[in-house]
């Protein structure tokens, strides 16, 4: 009779060598028809770039996001606005599998689609402990091919990717979310007077916005955190950073 520890041993071999093989498969899979592309809005001819460094469970981007509408409806002919992700996994655990998700929908051509709805639909999403079902809902809404979308969401390139562009955020030296960059330069500002002051001095260089008589323009230090924008249009909610 054969030693049962040599039969076990080959079996084990066997079962880990399937399961590897599996795994394999279905990476390749999820990976299948996957293409990186940025997330751009606004003129993308525009010799003015403002970058977005935000975070889909933050509930500081989701109030931003009405002074993000304001500004492109006023300047989105003169400025390319860009999406990247910082998701602040340590205290947003859900961020980055809602990165994924709507880097899944971009996959079919709806990412800033999904990023609303994503920002619009956050206290339901965010309430529970497996959102899943909640991302699967948007991507219906959007009409979206759901099998496509439920594999690509698990494609390695893309969590690849969000945690490159994570890693961009902290070269940045950004500490919070959002946070953004005006033509490469960190911006620093504490409210939303100051915010469109730089955006319109980087439009036109020539022309004085600052505000009660200081320079406004683009500072390159480390990321505003924890600053409450006081100043806000009529409508719009007041914003915490690095929520």
């Amino acid at each position: 009779m054969k030693n049962p520890w040599v039969i076990i041993g080959l079996l084990a071999v066997v079962l880990i060598g399937g399961a590897v093989w599996y795994s394999n498969v279905s990476a390749e899979k999820n990976n299948e028809g996957v293409a990186i592309t940025s997330h751009v809005k606004g003129n993308e001819a525009a010799t003015v770039t403002l970058v977005e460094y935000s975070d889909f469970q933050c509930p500081a981007c989701a109030q931003f996001q009405p002074v993000m509408e304001e500004i492109m409806a006023k300047y989105g002919d003169q400025i390319k606005f860009e999406y990247r992700h910082f998701p602040l996994l340590q205290i947003h655990p859900l961020a980055e599998p809602a990165a994924r998700a709507a880097e899944a929908a971009g996959q079919q051509g709806k990412f800033f689609e999904y990023h609303d709805l994503l920002f619009i639909n956050q206290k339901e999403w965010t309430a529970s402990a497996n959102p899943t079902p909640y991302f699967i809902k948007y991507a219906k809404e959007l009409q979206l091919d759901e099998d496509q979308f439920r594999r690509q969401a698990r494609s390695s390139i893309i969590q690849e990717h969000i945690r490159a562009q994570y890693d961009e955020a902290r070269e940045q030296n950004f500490t919070g979310t959002p946070s953004f960059l005006l033509n490469g330069q960190p911006m620093k500002f504490e409210t939303f007077e100051e915010f469109e002051a730089q955006i319109q001095a980087a439009i036109s260089p020539t022309v004085d916005f600052s505000l009660d008589g200081e320079e406004s323009g683009v500072v390159a230090e480390e990321a505003v955190t924890a600053t409450t924008v006081e100043a806000v249009p009529e409508g719009a909610p007041t914003v915490q950073f690095g929520i």
